[in-house]
């Protein structure tokens, strides 16, 4: 038997180090080639390793959160073969942190095996150690409704008992008020009951370590509101016509179209006005003072994900039509969430829309992707009634809640490109003259 030490790859031009994210293994588990080991990260890129060799999880350095320099042994592989590269000394720089230590008496033994896990083995200890308490629960999980008297459940609904859970000791588990009595006695010296009832106090701190993923955003986010002096600026929008055109084309399209948001809509306005606005479409260095004003359209997309809010790239969004904008949103926001979205992908935005959809409430006060100047935020799309020619309506109506980094933008600016934006919006048509 051999051994392999899996070293951290250069997963990113220039890149030094790169967080552990999440493993993947654990010791004593079998992998097989190819199998994913570890995700690391580095910016906003998650990347997955896989193993090049079979072989068992001998030892894994560091904890999700951690910092592994590139070059340094990640995992330590017992494999069938002979040794595979230099694994002597790589597990020397990375020995195994609970590797068992031979006895004398044990010399005579065989090499010792790594170890495995036994998950079943340890849940079948602890059940033992559950508390006898829970029969009541056990009783309640049989019926749905427990038989009782109009007094006993009278006097349960006044003590704040659901019947459900206590026991009953008459016949086919009727409960009397002596049950009812013993339920509340042990109420109050059992936990399990009273959490059963719902009416238990709860205790305790829940420590989570802000790492990966969650550990950036909340640097970045840091970064933002430190160095950017924002001003907000919110118009609402009647969006009855484009609504309706968005109907009309998703209800023509081909099967091979995607189906329309209203986000390929504010795309195309966006697209439209940035050239004549081109503060708007501009990244500022900080440490240069040089504002860089972009002549293509890297529209960044702020997509929630399970392991956070990243910011995909839809790269010359100008060049795009509604189709092709619908499709490349969600082809990356799908890439986003599944973890497979690319560096260049996370990477390079000039402007960012940011939208939570029938979550997006009435306004927002959304915080600028840095080194960006402006983000525009959407709005959850409501009916109401509006005055029109002296007359009340009811009009779809949007808000559209933005944000400028005031270093750059002036408020008058800013004020008439979301006017001109509402203008393109409310009249569609002019999006495509």
């Amino acid at each position: 038997m051999g051994q392999y030490s899996f070293k951290l790859p250069d997963v990113g031009e220039g890149t030094a180090e790169a967080e552990i994210a999440d493993w993947r293994v654990k010791v004593g588990d079998r992998v097989e080639e190819d199998q994913p080991l570890v995700d690391v990260m580095t910016d906003k890129a998650t990347v997955e390793l896989t193993s090049p060799v079979a072989g068992v999880v001998r030892s894994i350095a560091g904890k999700p959160g951690h910092m592994a320099a590139v070059g340094s042994v990640l995992v330590v592989l017992d494999t069938d073969g002979a040794d595979e590269g230099a694994a002597a000394p790589a597990a020397e720089a990375a020995p195994p942190p609970a590797a068992p230590v031979p006895q004398p008496q044990a010399a005579a033994a065989p090499a010792p095996q790594p170890p495995k896990p036994q998950p079943v083995a340890v849940s079948e200890k602890a059940a033992p150690a559950a508390p006898a308490a829970p029969a009541v629960a056990s009783a309640a999980a049989t019926r749905a409704r427990a038989a009782a008297s109009p007094a006993v459940r009278r006097r349960a609904e006044e003590l704040g008992v659901k019947l459900q859970f206590v026991a009953g000791s008459g016949p086919a588990g009727r409960v009397s008020h002596a049950d009812l009595d013993a339920y509340l006695a042990n109420e109050s010296t059992t936990p399990t009951a009273g959490a059963a009832a719902g009416y238990a106090k709860r205790s305790g701190v829940e420590d989570v370590p802000v790492i990966g993923l969650r550990r950036q955003i909340a640097e970045r986010m840091q970064l933002a509101k430190r160095q950017i002096p924002h001003f907000s600026y919110v118009e609402e929008v009647d969006v009855t016509e484009l609504e309706n055109l968005r109907a009309h084309l998703n209800a023509t399209k081909t099967p091979e179209q995607p189906k329309l948001t209203v986000l390929p809509f504010i795309m195309r306005a966006l697209v439209r006005l940035l050239p004549a606005y081109p503060q708007m479409n501009a990244t500022y260095d900080d440490e240069a003072n040089i504002v860089h004003r972009h002549a293509p359209v890297h529209l960044g997309i702020a997509t929630q994900t399970p392991r956070g809010l990243m910011v995909a790239v839809v790269r010359h969004a100008e060049a795009r039509d509604l189709w092709d904008s619908a499709t490349e949103v969600s082809r990356l926001a799908k890439a986003a969430r599944e973890g497979k979205a690319t560096r260049e992908e996370l990477s390079g935005s000039t402007i960012t829309l940011t939208s939570l959809g029938p979550l997006g409430g009435i306004v927002t006060t959304p915080v600028i992707n840095r080194p960006e100047v402006a983000i525009i935020g959407p709005n959850k799309i409501v009916e109401r009634m509006v005055v029109r020619d002296g007359q009340g309506v009811v009009r779809k109506m949007m808000n559209l809640s933005s944000s400028f980094d005031h270093r750059v933008i002036d408020g008058a600016d800013a004020a008439e490109f979301i006017q001109r934006m509402r203008a393109l919006l409310e009249h569609p048509a002019t999006l495509f003259i």
